[in-house]
């Protein structure tokens, strides 16, 4: 069994099991991989990192492990503050993003600093365009 975080063109993310990855790769292609939220079919893999399992249960905690939880709470702080800088610093345009990105990189809007939500397609498309693009860093509970 393999588990996917994955998120719709709508920008809802959620997981799901798969036997394997040519089992979710036929049923997306067949429509059967929808959105729970607002049952969009238009759903795409997200960026996650994979989960390593191992050693004993009940093991005791060394040094390592503490350091590597140090450093994992350090990474979320600093996730935390980025995302609320972005946030207090841009105009959230939701789903309309490539379309506004699209429109400010041509001169049809007024150039200012947006976020919203964007398929992976949709973000290939505008960097193949040309248009500065960057992923907003999620947190790990917000892809549960």
């Amino acid at each position: 069994m393999i588990k996917y975080a994955l998120g719709c063109a709508e920008g809802h993310r959620f997981d799901s099991w798969f036997p394997d990855s040519d089992a979710y790769e036929k049923q997306r292609k067949r429509g059967l991989v929808a959105c729970p939220e607002c049952g969009d079919i238009r759903v795409e893999k997200a960026i996650m990192a994979p989960a390593v399992v191992g050693g004993e249960r009940g093991a005791v905690e060394t040094p390592a492990e503490v350091l590597t939880d140090d450093r994992r709470r350090h990474a979320r702080d600093m996730i935390v503050r980025l995302r609320r800088e972005i946030e207090a610093n841009t105009d959230d345009v939701g789903a309309r993003f490539p379309e506004v990105a699209r429109a400010i990189h041509q001169g049809d809007e007024p150039e200012r600093a947006i976020r919203g939500r964007a398929s992976l397609k949709e973000a290939k498309a505008l960097i193949e365009d040309g248009v500065g693009v960057l992923p907003m860093p999620a947190l790990a509970d917000e892809l549960n």
